[in-house]
């Protein structure tokens, strides 16, 4: 990616995991019915948020993590041809956990 983007505060960048084109079976998915994907690799972290005493709260995830987010969290934006989600940590469910 030639740009890059710092996020403010609590919010991280996501590039989204692409969706299977075909079922198992070999049928293929058009994209009317396709899932929205709820899974990504986090690109860019935020510091973090600032407490109301001031104090500032660092990010639980860090470049490079898979993370599994809300269905309708963030906002997506297109950048070089390339699709990201910009999000707020909340919007975060889990993060995959490297064995």
């Amino acid at each position: 990616m030639a740009v890059k983007l710092q996020p403010m505060g609590n919010r991280l960048v996501v590039k989204p995991t692409q969706v299977e084109e075909k079922t198992k079976s070999g049928i293929y998915i058009p994209d009317t019915v396709k899932e929205k994907p709820q899974e990504g690799k986090v690109i860019a972290v935020g510091p973090g948020r600032v407490t109301d005493e001031g104090k500032r709260i660092p990010m639980e995830v860090e470049v490079g993590d898979i993370i599994i987010y809300t269905k309708y969290g963030g906002s997506e934006i297109k950048i070089d041809d390339e699709e990201l989600i910009i999000m707020r940590e909340d919007d975060i469910l889990a993060k995959k956990v490297k064995k």
